[in-house]
């Protein structure tokens, strides 16, 4: 059914970007600002189904093949975050703690910011930590460049830790490598079986694919065509983590603001880390309140 006027989906609001006057306005194909009227709006369609895409994919193909070739060569490179990718927050002593195990990419492991203290899976450990008033200790595993599939094999290379809940942030190079939303949402679900089996966890948030139509670094119609791929990849992970018991997921819709970004106009600046770390705190909070036993096993001699 489509949408009447004055009407929109939420999708559909993904699509807007704000410019600096506050204004919203669409990413064109070729760069240019086009200010949206409410109406207008109104008829902005869903992200591009498969015929559409593979459509755009033939006919851009060998500017986006010059493209992606260029900005591997000319960006940007910034480093992971330095700092320790373990740690135990035990403002509250006496009890046991409650175990994070995050997963991810270049954004999991800090790529736009100095250090872990202000990334995301350190100040989400402490920010839970002090709102369920329980230890948290929590471990990271990520690495630049990893796709969803390449993950598992990461998991596979490290020492895992116990943990009651996953934290994962992948999606950008499942973008960048074309996987198809099938094989994306697959293997998204052998990674997250897989870390059961490991680790134990009981319950998991999953951040959605990041906004990469507003991702300054990439030229257009490069970041056009990317910033749908990964509107589609995201719509069917938003699908499938809704379908399981126990899971939250987390748009990253939110942090499409160009200005706030990182240096490099890629990654997240500091500012949208700390907000990133108190969202996840929040659903972890809301995912592991509930489960009063997780905070009643005995303390390991």
């Amino acid at each position: 059914m489509g949408l009447t006027r004055g009407h929109r989906s939420e999708r559909q609001n993904e699509l807007w970007v704000d410019n600096e006057r506050g204004e919203r306005f669409l990413p064109s194909m070729f760069g240019r600002e086009r200010v949206v009227s409410p109406v207008l709006r109104s008829r902005l369609t869903p992200p591009l189904s498969r015929r559409s895409m593979l459509f755009y994919k033939i006919v851009l193909g060998p500017l986006l093949l010059l493209q992606g070739r260029r900005l591997r060569k000319t960006a940007l490179r910034l480093p992971e975050a330095a700092g320790p990718r373990q740690g135990t927050v035990s403002l509250h002593g006496g009890k046991s703690a409650l175990r994070i195990l995050f997963v991810g990419d270049s954004s999991a492991a800090g790529v736009g910011v100095d250090h872990q203290d202000a990334a995301l899976a350190a100040p989400a450990a402490a920010l839970l930590s002090a709102q369920l008033g329980v230890p948290v200790e929590w471990q990271l595993v990520a690495r630049s460049g990893v796709n969803t599939s390449e993950a598992l094999q990461l998991l596979s290379d490290s020492e895992l830790q116990p943990a009651d809940l996953v934290v994962t942030a992948l999606g950008v190079n499942d973008v960048t490598s074309q996987r198809s939303p099938l094989q994306f949402v697959a293997d998204y679900e052998a990674l997250i079986d897989a870390i059961v089996r490991k680790v134990g966890a009981q319950a998991a948030i999953i951040n959605g694919v990041p906004p990469l139509h507003v991702a300054a670094a990439m030229p257009q119609p490069l970041r056009w065509y990317l910033g749908r791929c990964a509107q589609r990849l995201d719509a069917s992970l938003n699908q499938w983590a809704a379908s399981k018991k126990n899971f939250s997921y987390i748009s990253l819709q939110w942090a499409a603001v160009a200005k706030d970004m990182a240096r490099d106009g890629f990654h997240p600046g500091k500012a949208q880390y700390a907000q990133w770390a108190q969202m996840v705190s929040a659903h972890a909070a809301t995912l592991l309140a509930p489960h009063a036993s997780l905070s009643q096993r005995p303390h390991a001699p």
